[in-house]
């Protein structure tokens, strides 16, 4: 017997292992008599948000983008109500698969952020459970095969299905806490990823000639980051790099740009040590700052790559241009550009 009255789950993904995971959690909860309900953030008004039945469990469950909870949850969760109901966290974290050993992602901090916030609103935090999903990141890695994906389907279904069982009928599960000396390594890098490196990726996408103007990726981005400029897509900072467009792309259009990428990053780095190192001694005190150095550097590094990304996005129309790009993206190669989806209705 639940001592719950619902059990809510407010999800955003990109290529659907969240929102798998929020299914495969309702699935077991509803075995139990518990009615469920499950919202995916990104059609929800933030302005708007709807308080939870004071008696409803309620869960939130997304991927983790830089070892954190990605900028559309957290807005969110800064949106939302204060309530005094007991909260389950979850999240998606790139699992990988080597034999038959299921290779952990890193959280960050993802949960802690997540729970102070909610902390703050009066919720109790009752789970931190992370959720190794198949990792859809072709930015970074090459694509994971088709028996690779059903293995993590199978094994993360029945962990949650367990999970599920445990804190509907009242229980906790705090295994995001045994990566807590690991998550608090890598937190640099989740605030370095927040102030810089999401705006840095968001520039490494892009339509190759095979775009077809079908507008699948434009009217499919969930945080509404993809617009049409000079007649093909152009990713905007509000990019979450979720990878949903690359791999709902009927043409295979979309790309990582790791050729030009590279080029750029060259480029930046030789007048960052030429232009602004070499004339450090001459600067104000304040920017000599380690702190304040670092934001500088940042912020000239997102304008230097919104000017290179304009650019490459006018080159983009001279064929020959065009082709380099894509042959220097990794994604056009099949030995690593697999295009991820998760399994629809998935039950081992």
């Amino acid at each position: 017997m639940s001592p719950y009255s619902k059990l809510i789950v407010y999800y955003f993904s990109g290529t659907g292992n969240s929102k798998n995971v929020a299914q495969w959690l309702c699935r077991k909860a509803k075995e139990t008599g518990l009615h469920t309900e499950v919202l995916n953030i990104a059609d929800v008004d933030c302005t708007g948000i709807t308080p939870p039945d004071p008696q409803a469990l309620v869960a939130f469950t997304s991927p983790v983008h830089g070892f954190n909870y990605p900028p559309i949850m957290l807005h969110f969760l800064r949106k939302f109500p204060g309530g005094h109901n007991n909260v389950l966290l979850m999240n998606t974290r790139a699992g990988m698969l080597i034999g038959k050993w299921v290779t952990p992602g890193l959280s960050g901090i993802t949960f802690y952020l997540a729970a102070l916030l909610l902390w703050s609103k009066g919720y109790s935090i009752r789970s931190m459970f992370p959720v190794d999903m198949p990792s859809n990141w072709i930015s970074i890695h090459p694509g994971l095969n088709a028996r690779t994906v059903r293995f993590l389907h199978a094994k993360n279904e029945e962990r949650v299905s367990k999970f599920a069982g445990k804190v509907v009928s009242g229980g906790s599960d705090f295994k995001g806490l045994r990566d807590i000396i690991q998550n608090v390594l890598i937190s640099p890098i989740s605030v370095g990823y927040y102030l810089a490196g999401r705006f840095f990726l968001a520039k490494t996408f892009y339509a190759s000639k095979n775009c077809d103007d079908c507008g699948a990726c434009i009217r499919g981005c969930p945080v509404q980051a993809i617009k049409k400029v000079d007649g093909r897509p152009f990713w905007t900072f509000n990019c979450e790099s979720c990878m949903k467009c690359m791999s709902n792309c009927p043409k295979k259009a979309i790309e990582t740009g790791h050729g030009y990428t590279a080029a750029v990053c060259f480029a930046f780095s030789y007048l960052l040590q030429n232009v602004i190192h070499a004339n450090l001694e001459t600067m104000p005190p304040v920017l000599q700052n380690g702190f304040i150095s670092f934001i500088v550097e940042s912020l000239l590094m997102i304008g230097f790559f919104a000017i290179s990304y304009r650019a490459i996005h006018y080159l983009l129309r001279i064929k020959p241009i065009e082709r380099l790009i894509v042959y220097t993206s990794l994604t056009k190669f099949k030995f690593w550009g697999r295009r991820y989806k998760a399994l629809k209705n998935f039950h081992s």
